[in-house]
């Protein structure tokens, strides 16, 4: 069975080197480059199932080079940074990626992320030998049809990351239940919440953005204030 191919985009170089060592340990085959520009070369050569990208380097930095494979590819990004504050983990998942770990990380944290996201992109891709079911939802306009993975609103289909799919499909499974911010964390990345975070919000209005439900005024997800989000019935 071939190995799953993951990118390391990071320009200190024993960090890429740690990483390498317990990612090949779990059985992967890492490729590394120090900047966005071997990054590329490398995305474009090899069949990359996920990236993992340092916010800081030289040159482009991994917000915009995040940016920039989000305009032709879903595979999932985890940003690590040095950087802790939620305004830098709200940029880094704005710009499209899935996850984000701050340095210094617990490398078994960071396989597990790895592991998660992988199996969540795997889901969302049939064709690499994952589970597939025959759930089709069709509710307030929307459509998704989970054995395809494809979702359309109002007739135009969309592409959605892994994890907006999830959250998505979530929601419209349980039409008129009100999830709150924690209970979609919990559920989508199979975590407990430990300190209250704005990943989930970051990851709606992304979510929202594709839906163009900026320009309508019958919107599809519902905040209800202070308790969370919903798709009504």
């Amino acid at each position: 069975m071939a190995q799953t191919k993951i990118l390391v985009v990071d320009d200190e170089r024993d960090i890429a080197d740690l990483v390498e060592i317990y990612l090949v340990s779990d059985g992967y085959a890492v490729y590394k480059a120090a900047n966005a520009q071997q990054g590329f070369a490398i995305l474009e050569k090899e069949d990359i199932k996920l990236v993992l990208l340092d916010i800081m380097m030289p040159g482009m930095d991994g917000m915009e080079m995040c940016r920039q494979i989000r305009r032709t590819s879903n595979v999932p990004i985890i940003m690590l940074s040095a950087k802790s504050a939620d305004l830098d983990k709200i940029l880094g998942l704005s710009t499209g990626a899935d996850d984000y770990v701050t340095k210094p990380f617990n490398p078994l944290e960071l396989t597990a992320r790895v592991k998660s996201q992988l199996r969540r992109y795997q889901e969302l891709n049939p064709g690499m030998g994952s589970r597939s079911g025959d759930d089709h939802i069709c509710v307030r306009g929307l459509e998704i049809d989970k054995n395809s993975h494809q979702v359309t609103v109002y007739g135009e289909e969309i592409k959605l990351t892994p994890i907006e799919f999830d959250i998505l499909f979530l929601l419209a499974s349980n039409p008129g239940k009100v999830f709150s911010t924690d209970e979609i964390f919990e559920t989508v990345w199979n975590e407990k919440v430990y300190e209250a975070n704005n990943t989930v919000m970051v990851h709606i209005r992304r979510l929202r953005s594709k839906m163009r439900e900026d320009t309508r005024q019958d919107k599809i997800i519902t905040t209800v204030w202070g308790v969370g989000y919903k798709i009504e019935k």
